[in-house]
């Protein structure tokens, strides 16, 4: 047994043992990483699929105005990278963009992108790099939500624009906040995450995920509410309705004082 001591105690054995180490450490991820990407390799064959076809989309309609790259065109259109699927899945779904010209806003139209190409260009601008993904189904349930808790919130961060209701309403240099009427909860919740034209981002850190369900609950049941005044007048609010009251009343004082000036003056014949 000396000559076997001997060899252990030669100085290359301590790096024959970390070599046969390496390689059996070397052998066992191959063996784990070979299964792990057949297993994934469906999938990540498939994101590539979606994410070429939303490329080729992109070429064909927006380019023209946000650039080859979407690196965007000063005066013409935003750079869309780093923007995040949500927004280009608002813009989308609610027929914004592609935009037909130039405008202060532009207004919600019918899409022009079907489910899947609409998921298809999304995956591009995730693709890009950056801003929040698109909501799931969970994140933007309205039974989730708390609707008095919503609607403190919406007339804190939403009314001054959107009205108590969500009817929409002007703002400036051409500008608009608009109905909330056909607004999904999706499309709710991206508005809030993103801040599409005028706008402003209310990320997770200043209202959370669970306070965008709540509007979302508030929004959503406040609109299937029948009014209870009879004629809504749009739900604009007390000036319009203020205003119509004023003009009701002064056309039935000019009516009255006509009819007593004729009354008077039949009566002195």
């Amino acid at each position: 047994m000396s000559w076997i001591t001997a060899k252990r105690r030669h100085p290359a054995a301590s790096y024959a043992l970390v070599g046969l180490a390496l390689v059996i450490i070397g052998l066992g991820y191959a063996v784990l990483t070979s299964s792990g990407s057949a297993s994934a390799s469906p999938q990540a064959a498939a994101n590539a699929a979606q994410i070429a076809e939303g490329h080729t989309l992109f070429e064909q309609t927006c380019s023209s105005c946000h650039g080859v790259f979407a690196q965007g065109e000063t005066g013409v259109a935003p750079s869309l990278i780093g923007v995040g699927a949500a927004a280009a899945d608002f813009q989308l779904t609610t027929g914004r963009m592609p935009a037909t010209a130039l405008s202060a806003e532009n207004e919600r139209k019918p899409p022009k992108f079907d489910p899947a190409q609409i998921a298809a260009i999304d995956a591009f601008i995730e693709s890009l790099g950056g801003g929040p993904p698109v909501p799931t189904a969970a994140q933007v349930n309205p039974a989730a939500g708390n609707y008095g808790l919503g609607q403190q919130l919406f007339e804190a961060n939403c009314a001054a624009c959107h009205n108590f209701v969500g009817a929409g309403g002007a703002l400036t240099d051409g500008k608009f906040a608009p109905s909330l009427t056909q607004s999904t909860p999706r499309q709710i919740y991206e508005a809030m995450l993103t801040g599409p034209e005028a706008m402003p981002v209310f990320n997770d850190m200043v209202v959370t995920p669970q306070e965008k369900r709540d509007i979302i609950a508030f929004v959503t049941e406040v609109r299937s509410q029948p009014n209870p005044g009879g004629l809504s007048l749009g739900r604009i609010g007390p000036v319009t309705e203020g205003l119509v009251a004023f003009l009701g009343l002064l056309l039935f004082l000019v009516l009255a004082a006509l009819w007593i000036t004729a009354k008077h003056g039949k009566a002195h014949e």
